[in-house]
């Protein structure tokens, strides 16, 4: 599949969870005065209070988010993110004047819980976003090492504590509940909120790679040498980093070695401190001093794969 021809799939699938996310919201949520978490909660509030579209709040309360990620989270992922929320706002327009999914509150926040995971999923699965609160969340985790799930948990928590104030506390449990299951059904499409990735990078591009992806988003990496049965001497990198950052990672390692052989898992846990920028600028000065560069891998430290397979191919 051609880099063409793989874009215009992620935005046909960026567009149609967009239109998901918009008939949650349009048709079962906000009849029932149930709130989303995160900006289009204060929109759905606001809507209520005020009878401003729901449409235009999205983008007006996003765009300031937009602009502050803009140069941290990487240009294709505010791109994606830009575009999944002017969708979102077209089809909540589109889906108003169309009659209530249902009245019945309960079956609203199931069923409205469920197919606003499903959307929100295929959204975040192909590298975008819906809410501004998720790009302050991912900021924070780079800058305090704050996990995703709990700031964004506990924004949402403030919102629907306000909720209760406004609507009754029985408006903010329903939203609650409808959080929850949101969150479930992302995490069958996608993957939990709190779990951070951990990628295995096999290249023969190390330095290079290792660079732009501390330039590009904020993360070092550990260096190993390992030996490939029919490649022979490979330097493999291995870094931890957010579902949210996976797709600029895959632009990173795309651009550079097309050819690199990489592996994305879950991490259940993470102890210990990342590297700081004064550490990891100290190490390169120190790597750089040597005259053996990285893919050149003495006999004495040499790994082979726990398979011994050789392993090629393209990121997906």
């Amino acid at each position: 599949m051609t880099k063409k021809l793989k874009l215009l799939l992620e935005f046909v699938m960026l567009t149609l969870g967009a239109v998901i996310a918009a008939f949650a919201i349009e048709e079962f949520l906000v009849p029932n005065t149930i709130l989303d978490g995160g900006v289009i909660g204060i929109g759905i509030m606001i809507n209520n209070l005020t009878e401003v579209s729901l449409s235009i709040l999205t983008i007006v309360l996003n765009v300031p988010f937009l602009i502050i990620g803009s140069r941290q989270l990487g240009k294709m992922f505010m791109v994606k993110s830009g575009y999944s929320m002017a969708v979102f706002s077209v089809f909540v327009e589109i889906f108003k004047p169309l009659e209530n999914a249902t009245s019945e509150t309960i079956l609203a926040v199931c069923f409205g819980g469920v197919i606003l995971g499903l959307g929100v999923g295929i959204i975040i699965k192909f590298g975008g976003c819906l809410d501004g609160t998720e790009t302050v969340a991912i900021m924070l985790n780079k800058k305090k090492d704050w996990p995703v799930g709990r700031v964004v948990l506990g924004m949402n928590l403030i919102i629907y504590s306000i909720a209760g104030m406004l609507f009754g506390l029985d408006r903010a449990m329903y939203s609650l509940l409808t959080y929850f299951i949101t969150s479930k059904v992302l995490d069958m499409v996608e993957t939990g909120l709190e779990q951070a990735k951990a990628a295995m990078i096999i290249t023969d591009d190390a330095r290079e790679v290792a660079d732009k992806i501390y330039k590009k988003l904020g993360r070092t990496v550990t260096i190993m040498q390992g030996k490939g049965m029919i490649s022979g001497n490979k330097t493999v990198l291995y870094c931890v980093i957010t579902r949210f950052e996976i797709g600029e990672l895959k632009n990173i390692i795309n651009s550079i070695d097309s050819s690199a052989f990489v592996t994305v898992t879950d991490v259940a846990e993470i102890i210990g401190n990342h590297i700081k920028d004064n550490e990891y600028k100290e190490i390169l000065e120190k790597i750089e001093e040597k005259e053996e560069p990285l893919t050149k891998l003495p006999e004495h430290e040499s790994m082979t794969g726990f398979d011994g397979l050789e392993h090629t191919g393209k990121i997906d």
